[in-house]
């Protein structure tokens, strides 16, 4: 496996999905997916388009996926993590914040991640990752923030009342705040820069956070649960869910964890 097969299906997902962008996708769900949120045409498409691609590369491999749930090609192999769409109540409403995020890995944890590939879907830009080589934009390498400040703090917010009142102290430091709702993409741009601190006080699914765990530490950054564990160790499988805190670099990420845990 390599980046440029997952380029490869990057583009056919933007050219057979892209031409919808900022169309409101049918909003009636279909189902529930093996990860247990609802199931909407979109994610349903772009899986095909994604298990399909992958069958057609005639390598042993174990797919888990959001709404497929586990599927092994020919014998198993290599595993590989997928999020047909991460952000998909932003595409059925026609919010243009979402993507499709792909992890390859060469054994069972978060460790064990050696490829990672995001691509927004309205846009067509890609971020990716090699272990060893570093993170992508577009073919540029690029890094995660270096100075201390809180310029941009994402977060996310299952449940507002719930969520919020855990990671106030932390959002009430920054210069500004967004709820984008799409977690692979939050954690692409942090690796860019653009984002100092993402932080999830509820568990996250390993299909969310997969390919930008490595994006994220690729970069330069540092990500852990929200109470600085590790997850180097961490099953990255279908029922993983732990909360999280990505931070551009060791000096925010601690003043992140004495706002989170004071």
């Amino acid at each position: 496996m390599t980046i440029q097969k997952l380029r490869d299906i990057g583009k056919l997902l933007f050219s057979e999905l892209g031409t919808m962008r900022l169309r409101p996708f049918a909003s009636e769900s279909i189902g529930r997916g093996a990860g247990g949120d609802k199931t909407y045409r979109i994610d349903k498409k772009a899986e095909d388009i994604i298990i399909g691609s992958l069958e057609d590369l005639k390598e042993p491999l174990n797919i888990v996926s959001e709404e497929y749930g586990l599927k092994e090609v020919l014998g198993g192999g290599y595993q590989v993590i997928i999020d047909p769409i991460d952000g998909s109540r932003n595409a059925v409403k026609g919010v243009p914040f979402y993507c499709t995020s792909i992890a390859i890995c060469n054994g069972t944890t978060f460790g064990d991640i050696y490829l990672a590939y995001v691509i927004n879907l309205l846009t067509g830009d890609e971020f990716w990752a090699e272990k060893g080589t570093g993170t992508f934009f577009n073919g540029d390498r690029i890094f995660s923030q270096t100075d201390d400040l809180f310029y941009l703090i994402a977060y996310e917010a299952q449940v507002p009342g719930r969520d919020v009142p855990k990671i106030v102290r932390l959002l009430s430091e920054g210069r500004r705040t967004r709820c984008l709702g799409a977690t692979a993409l939050d954690l692409a741009l942090l690796s860019y820069g653009a984002v100092s601190v993402f932080v999830t006080p509820a568990p996250s699914r390993s299909f969310d956070f997969a390919a930008g765990y490595l994006m994220v530490k690729e970069a330069g950054g540092i990500i852990t649960d929200t109470e600085g564990k590790s997850l180097d160790n961490t099953i990255a499988g279908l029922h993983t869910r732990t909360p999280l805190l990505a931070s551009g670099n060791k000096r925010l990420h601690d003043a992140a964890l004495k706002l989170l845990n004071a």
